[in-house]
């Protein structure tokens, strides 16, 4: 039997850290007025730990017939898989628990993989205290990708395997051309609706009615009735809601305080015009998708993916499309909630909203078992390649961050900014994620903190793409999802917060990855200079290697 252990610099250190979270935007930038970002676009995919893409970034191994991937010279160094944890890790071999089960590539033709356990439980018990030891025992799943070897893939160490720059090629150019982070985590521990939610709300807690699902979708935040999402539960009320446990939020999120202010967003998400009949002839909720990589088809939209719909103030739950393309971004009866084409349509329109949340099809959506990263690299990359050849580029940026790990395998222990004592936390003791005996409370908070919102989860990727992102830069700094919620307030709202025991309060800042200041008149009148930043990559939707720029592109400026 394993015995837990804390690591001596473990988990004491990383509670007594300060948070690095506070800085503001360069300067005390936080209105519209001073700010040249007039637009953000949040690609949100799913299920990817940090090492599962980039553990061993920017070196790839190319071998012949794949996509080749050459870093360029003074490439910044990251916190990835080097040393013993690659020769001599100290994960457990899956079929006796004992013995080393290391890190291993997974080829291109192996795209195709068994989805991993990502619960708020196993996750917490597969760090071990700090020694990131236990991913094949406690959230391992064995599954079989084409053309196995090595055998490890057939057993639960298949949570060890990463992709490198000849499959994720698309992602490791733009961390080349743009700006990454590789020290951003998931806010909580928690599949895919604690980490939507996180997006658009920074709290899992006050959900304001609920059935089906506690003690897997839900756990007690400590009050008499009060509840914290910590599964995967259908927003209530939505059309397609299948689900046995369901939920609705109580509380404030981002999409409430731009409509106060009159900001333009929209949450737009593959599926979910209902009307749209598919090439296979499917429509409603059951339009579905095949992909060359995806045998079988997917259902196109998932609702716990869709974060404002669970919220009553900015849920639309016949899925009304809106009164006209030029109302998109506006509130009418579409309640800012959107089809993915309908963000093609409005920038196309010249009314691309100032805020936009994309979410792609599921089997684009990169989530291990219906997607995969070469189906989620033809939609990025058709995303990417179309804003850059729009005239709203130059004031435009880009964030491509991830709503949890997957349980996949990442080597770094997260910073407890957020404790919790609950049946399910596993994380420092039986029953405890982090030391003290009392949880703490984050800033807003007039009652006692929420159980259950243990904090922060798995390391992922995050990226930032922009013309005044910093070129082929490395951001070590702490963020976590709500982040990009900040960035956003920072930027619109004058710094406003959510409140309430909202993370967005203390959140890291994403500003650093920006250079927004070495500009001069003439970038931003339209003439075009890019002055050292990153200006434009246009890449191949299949291959992710670089391409010409579409037939017509005339700077896009």
């Amino acid at each position: 039997m394993h015995t837990p252990r804390l690591v001596a610099i473990g988990l004491a250190g990383l509670l007594a850290q300060p948070f690095l979270s506070a800085s503001a935007p360069p300067h005390g930038r936080t209105g519209l007025a001073e700010s040249p970002i007039r637009h953000v676009v949040v690609i949100f995919d799913e299920n990817i730990s940090f090492d599962h893409y980039f553990g061993t970034y920017p070196q790839a191994t190319n071998p012949a017939g794949e996509p080749r991937f050459t870093a360029a010279p003074g490439t910044p160094a990251i916190n990835g898989l080097a040393g013993a944890l690659v020769t001599d890790n100290p994960n457990l071999n899956p079929a006796n628990g004992t013995g080393k089960t290391n890190p291993f590539r997974l080829d291109r033709s192996q795209a195709l993989t068994a989805d991993q356990d990502h619960d708020y439980g196993p996750e917490q018990m597969a760090f071990d205290h700090g020694l990131m030891d236990l991913f094949p025992v406690s959230v391992g799943t064995a599954g079989t990708p084409p053309s196995p070897p090595p055998s490890i893939v057939t057993t639960t160490g298949l949570t060890m395997g990463y992709y490198d720059g000849n499959t994720v090629t698309a992602l490791w150019n733009y961390a080349q051309h743009f700006a990454m982070n590789d020290n951003s985590y998931g806010t909580n521990f928690g599949p895919s609706s604690v980490g939507v939610i996180n997006l658009v709300s920074g709290q899992t807690n006050g959900v304001a009615a609920s059935f089906g699902g506690i003690g897997s979708s839900f756990i007690s935040d400590g009050s008499p009735s009060g509840l914290t999402v910590i599964g995967d539960p259908d927003p209530m009320g939505d059309v397609c809601s299948t689900a046995s446990a369901q939920a609705t939020m109580g509380g404030t999120n981002i999409g409430d305080l731009l409509n106060a202010r009159g900001v333009t967003w929209g949450w737009f998400q593959g599926g979910f015009n209902l009307s749209t009949v598919n090439a296979n002839g499917t429509t409603g909720c059951h339009r579905s998708t095949t992909s060359a990589v995806q045998p079988t088809a997917e259902v196109d939209y998932v609702p716990h993916h869709a974060g404002f719909q669970f919220y009553a103030s900015t849920r639309n739950e016949t899925h009304a499309r809106p009164v006209s393309v030029g109302m998109i971004g506006q509130t009418d009866v579409a309640n800012h909630q959107y089809d993915i084409n309908d963000f093609y349509a409005a920038v196309q329109n010249g009314n691309m909203p100032a805020v936009s949340f994309l979410k792609p099809i599921k089997v684009q959506n990169a989530h291990a078992g219906n997607s995969d990263p070469l189906d989620e690299q033809a939609f990025i990359v058709h995303v990417l390649n179309f804003l850059q050849a729009r005239p709203e580029w130059d004031s435009t940026v880009v964030i491509i961050a991830y709503d949890d790990s997957d349980g996949w395998y990442d080597h770094q222990m997260s910073p407890i900014v957020n404790q919790s004592e609950t049946s399910l936390d596993a994380l420092s003791a039986v029953g405890a994620c982090g030391t003290s005996g009392e949880t703490t409370a984050l800033p807003g908070v007039s009652s006692p903190h929420a159980q259950g919102r243990c904090g922060y989860g798995p390391r992922l990727p995050l990226l930032v793409i922009s013309p005044m992102a910093k070129q082929n830069f490395v951001d070590h700094s702490v963020t976590d999802q709500s982040s990009i919620i900040r960035f956003i307030e920072d930027n619109w709202l004058d710094g406003e917060r959510i409140g309430s025991g909202s993370f967005d309060a203390v959140a890291g800042s994403l500003w650093r990855m920006l250079d927004i200041d070495r500009r001069d008149d003439d970038h931003w009148n339209g003439e075009g200079h890019d002055h050292g930043r990153a200006g434009l990559l246009f890449l191949n939707e299949q291959t992710g290697e670089p391409a010409a720029p579409p037939p017509g592109f005339k700077g896009g400026r």
